[in-house]
């Protein structure tokens, strides 16, 4: 699944109100990464000994100034520790975005049912991009909780950054029934055809073949026509390249031969 790196500049950013010395913050905090940058490219370590300390660190630092909490919240995007939920659900009101983003990353690595609620509020009321992000790639980890309209509602309507996570979410919440999976499906074969953003359309395409095994075959079926669509028309050539590796790892006899059919006649490579 692709990042928000690269994209154009998203005209709802711009209309962010933020106070000057928070941004002066936020802009420090991105240099030292994306938490969710991190938490994708984390390799957990083994060294239980060495967890566990990094974890108590981590809860002192929680309950220090602004730039212990901020090492603290990276050490709970990282690893899991039961302790620091009671310090992280209150950060989740902090005024300054980079600590409720921070917060809700690390709910992302450490999942509490409780905290649905708080996450949803923050998904679709909050003013800042950068903590809904957060909370649409969170939310991907509460797949049991009523996140899949909330989620929906995200890829529909909020900024690009926003509905990038949003649709990888919703392959998560989808695949724990196929009655969600066939809705979600909807939604994302929707946004696939509609939406401006590449990195968008091919997230879609991305979370609809995790969503393909549980589907009814008639939405599978659709699914192919709207993958072998995009390999042939979309103007981009990396969604073109996402949807021609979802058919070829969907492994269905009938799909490889449509493709080998589309080679042959030249309108592929």
């Amino acid at each position: 699944m692709k990042d928000s790196s690269g994209k154009s500049a998203d005209p709802g950013m711009a209309n962010l109100a933020i106070d000057p010395d928070v941004l002066a913050r936020e802009l420090a905090a991105e240099l030292l990464g994306d938490p969710l940058d991190e938490i994708d490219a984390a390799t957990l370590d083994n060294d239980d000994l060495s967890v566990t300390r990094q974890c108590d660190s981590g809860l002192v630092w929680l309950q220090k100034g602004y730039e212990e909490r901020l090492q603290g919240l990276r050490v709970f995007c990282e690893h899991r520790d039961i302790r620091a939920i009671p310090l992280l659900l209150p950060l989740l009101n902090e005024p300054c975005p980079v600590i409720r983003m921070s917060a809700v990353y690390a709910l992302g690595r450490n999942p509490h049912a409780p905290a649905v609620e708080a996450l949803l509020q923050l998904l679709q009321e909050d003013s800042n991009a950068y903590v809904r992000k957060a909370a649409a790639w969170t939310l991907g980890n509460y797949p049991g909780a009523p996140v899949l309209k909330p989620l929906i509602h995200a890829l529909q309507n909020d900024v690009a950054a926003v509905r990038i996570w949003a649709s990888g979410s919703l392959a998560k919440a989808g695949a724990t029934s196929v009655e969600k999976a066939d809705y979600a499906s909807t939604e994302l074969l929707l946004s696939l055809q509609i939406d401006s953003e590449p990195v968008v359309r091919s997230n879609c395409i991305w979370a609809l073949g995790r969503l393909y095994d549980i589907l009814p075959e008639a939405r599978k079926q659709e699914l192919v026509d709207a993958f072998v669509n995009v390999l042939i028309q979309d103007d981009e050539v990396s969604v073109r390249d996402e949807a021609r590796s979802a058919l070829e790892t969907l492994e269905n006899p009938s799909v490889g031969k449509r493709l080998q059919a589309l080679v042959d006649e030249g309108t592929l490579i």
